[in-house]
């Protein structure tokens, strides 16, 4: 791909036509521009670099991805606000019925790959649309369930692959709208999140008091349908072009290869289409060559074992110990103010410069605190004391909110973001599908529900000490390594081909500093493929 010479469109909030942003080109060696206008002019997968605006219509798109957010990554944890009345009307105990919350989460995540091919065949904007209209489908349906297993189907897979096909679409292409001001744009994206913590624990305590749990499914059914809302302005950086080559190739054999269309030879071109698909979807190749993001992966996958269980059971908690319900969704609201009043100034503070290079060590940090922080509620579940935790948890998650997909961008190229992004999301997925339960079944076996934030405080500061101790002996390597021959250039990173998605382009956008760094031929970030 040939970079772009700066950003389309003006950066200071005015709102242009983004349709009307033009694609501009700087030639580093003349062989390259020549490939990229052949390659335009065959237009055989029209991937030339959409120029990022960085304004315009991006805050638009930015503030469709907040509510977003809002919608989907929150959700799950208001599912306590109706533990209690799941486990009278189905007779269930605590482990059979965090696996509703729990089968939503991984759901949401693990769903990366399948909405990696829809947005390939789609477009962000139909995807985002289309989530939207299964989760909404998912929890109207779940209003007329007779039995906890159909609220899995329902609530849980129905519902959660919904969510998955709003919310990863969203946030991809809004790294691609927004590039010199990435960190500030995920910073403030993030608190979509906070804004639903915040305001869905009041609505929900609102419809449970008024309708019940069955009629506040209903109506929470209706308000996720905004999603297609917000999906219909998530415009394209540019028209679409030809769509891509479709996911298993059915297009007619050459001739000295017609003789093999039987047998084993049609066994290995379908093997071969599903390697190509794997390795275009699943960033297989980053978690066995990219040490950074085998170890990123590796430290979140063990961090979502505990990080959403004590949202999950804070309210079940505090209602168990006589506590009012809606005193104890008040605590969920507070975390979510606290979330949003903190993360747009976090955000701007960590799009600092000097921040560059640091964000994986600011998140650890703020990882820690998390972790050390749910010890708090086993000092009582008094409100005062539980207020303190949501205000000291909330200040923590806040950062760890505005840099989870900043650190990603960080470590893989942004042509690899969305197959990284599901690989991880898979990876997640599994340790949050059995989370939940392990903490449902730890308070069936105790009858208390302090030993669960006991449990959540050691693995997610476990996670954090581990990111923190991986990426510092990588750094320290690398430092080694360019002592030893300082003065050998570093090849240059090879950027694998990746078809580009009709709805949102999938190519490395780059800012003002690339020509700098082209010229000094030292990258910023390890990537190391």
């Amino acid at each position: 791909m040939t970079p772009a010479n700066g950003t389309g469109g003006t950066s200071d909030g005015l709102a242009p036509d983004p349709d009307a942003f033009v694609d501009r080109e700087w030639a580093d060696g003349t062989e390259k521009a020549r490939e990229a206008k052949d390659g335009s002019r065959r237009g055989q997968r029209g991937d030339s670099a959409a120029a990022a605006p960085d304004g315009g219509w991006g805050w638009v798109v930015l503030a469709a991805t907040i509510v977003v957010l809002a919608l989907t990554l929150a959700f799950p944890s208001c599912v306590g606000i109706f533990y209690t009345d799941l486990q009278d009307e189905f007779h269930a105990s605590n482990s059979e019925t965090s696996w509703v919350p729990s089968i939503m989460t991984s759901v949401l995540h693990a769903g990366g790959p399948i909405c990696s091919v829809l947005v390939e065949r789609l477009g962000c904007r139909a995807t985002v649309m289309l989530g939207g209209v299964l989760s909404g489908l998912g929890m109207a349906a779940s209003s007329f369930t007779q039995s906890i297993k159909q609220l899995y189907i329902t609530t849980g897979v129905i519902t959660g692959l919904g969510f998955c096909f709003s919310f990863q679409p969203a946030v991809t292409i809004l790294g691609h709208y927004f590039v010199r001001r990435r960190a500030f744009a995920n910073a403030l994206s993030s608190t979509g999140t906070a804004l639903g913590l915040c305001t869905l624990p009041i609505l929900g305590n609102y419809l449970h008091t008024e309708l019940g749990w069955r009629g506040s499914f209903l109506v929470l059914g209706a308000v996720l349908l905004n999603c297609c809302v917000c999906g219909a302005v998530m415009r394209p950086l540019r028209a679409p072009a030809r769509r891509s080559q479709p996911l298993m190739n059915s297009g007619p054999l050459p001739p000295e290869e017609e003789s093999v269309r039987k047998g084993r030879g049609r066994t290995r071109r379908v093997r071969s289409s599903v390697a190509a698909s794997l390795r275009k979807h699943m960033a297989f190749d980053q978690l066995l060559h990219n040490p950074r993001y085998c170890a990123y992966a590796v430290g979140i996958t063990w961090m979502m074992l505990g990080f959403v269980v004590p949202l999950i059971y804070l309210v079940p908690y505090a209602t168990a110990y006589g506590m009012e319900q809606s005193r104890a969704a008040l605590l969920l609201s507070i975390l979510g103010l606290v979330n949003i009043v903190v993360r747009p100034p976090f955000g701007v503070i960590f799009g600092m410069p000097w921040f560059k290079g640091r964000h994986i060590y600011v998140f650890s940090w703020a990882l820690l605190v998390n972790g050390l922080s749910n010890a708090i509620c086993c000092v009582g579940p008094s409100f005062p004391v539980l207020l303190v935790y949501v205000v000291v948890y909330g200040l923590s998650m806040s950062v760890v909110g505005c840099l989870m997909f900043t650190v990603l961008m960080d470590v893989v190229e942004m042509s690899r973001f969305s197959s990284a992004l599901g690989l991880l999301a898979i990876m997640e997925g599994v340790t949050l599908l059995i989370g939940p339960p392990l903490a449902g079944v730890l308070i069936d076996w105790t009858g208390q529900y302090f030993h669960v934030f006991f449990a959540s405080s050691a693995v997610v500061a476990s996670s954090a000490v581990f990111l923190m101790v991986a990426f510092y002996w990588l750094d320290t390597k690398d430092r080694k390594l360019s002592k030893q021959s300082p003065l050998s250039t570093p090849p240059e990173t090879a950027r694998p081909s990746v078809d580009l998605a009709p709805g949102c382009g999938y190519s490395s956008v780059p800012t003002e500093g690339d020509k700098d760094k082209a010229l000094s031929n030292r990258p910023e970030n390890v990537t190391g493929v």
